[in-house]
């Protein structure tokens, strides 16, 4: 096979600490058209359907006060499946659909890793132990509600939660260099959602109808060839 007539024709494989090259053709970065995140490789991806049953198994063991942190945590940091610009994708769009989130982001993971049957390990991970813990639970729970120890608890871990879903965005604000509508336009949509809910008391389904459809065209007309 003959050498590439230049060097500019050979792709360099990032490393494992690397953010993913761009789709090849489409250059990376300053006035270049942005591209899905999704097309990029991963460092590595799960081995079988078992694996990721196995993980997405302790993920959801962990997942006490927000499963979301963990999430970010193992499929990212921990098993490298995803980078976090991937991760924010996958996110954003399970946040739309009906149902909870990380549901339905292992669901999308496992379709994507290996069709039906990873969207079913994936799935059956994140439910099928958690199912016996809560069943558990709430049986204790409605013996001991009441009690002024077990309610200050939780009002404890209702803070817990907050905090691990803020430092969670926190941490992957970084990813949103990358997004399709570029990081100054994705602040704004995140400062105006934010202001809408909290401050202005809108009701998410409204939010979601004006600010979604609103950065999904937005994205859609500069992604378009």
């Amino acid at each position: 096979m003959s050498p590439p007539e230049s060097s500019s024709e050979v792709l360099q494989v990032p490393s494992p600490d690397e953010s993913p090259s761009a789709v090849p053709g489409i250059p990376d970065a300053d006035g270049a058209r942005p591209h899905s995140i999704l097309d990029d490789e991963s460092p590595r991806s799960p081995a079988s359907p078992g694996e990721m049953f196995r993980v997405f198994t302790r993920l959801a063991l962990q997942g006490f006060g927000g499963v979301l942190p963990i999430a970010q945590r193992e499929l990212v940091e921990r098993e490298r499946w995803l980078t976090r610009e991937q991760f924010v994708e996958l996110l954003s769009v399970a946040q739309v659909l009906p149902g909870p989130n990380v549901v339905n982001l292992a669901l999308m993971f496992g379709d994507r890793a290996f069709g039906w049957r990873g969207g079913i390990a994936a799935l059956g991970g994140m439910i099928s132990a958690p199912l016996g813990v809560v069943l558990v639970l709430t049986v204790v729970y409605t013996h001991f509600a009441q009690h002024p120890t077990v309610a200050g608890a939780l009002r404890g871990m209702g803070a817990v939660a907050a905090g691990l879903v803020f430092s969670t965005g926190v941490k992957l604000l970084p990813a949103l260099r990358r997004n399709a509508l570029g990081m100054p336009a994705a602040l704004g949509f995140a400062a105006l959602t934010f202001g809408a809910i909290a401050l202005l008391r809108v009701p998410l389904f409204w939010v979601l109808a004006a600010f979604g459809i609103g950065s999904c065209a937005w994205a859609w007309t500069r992604l378009k060839p």
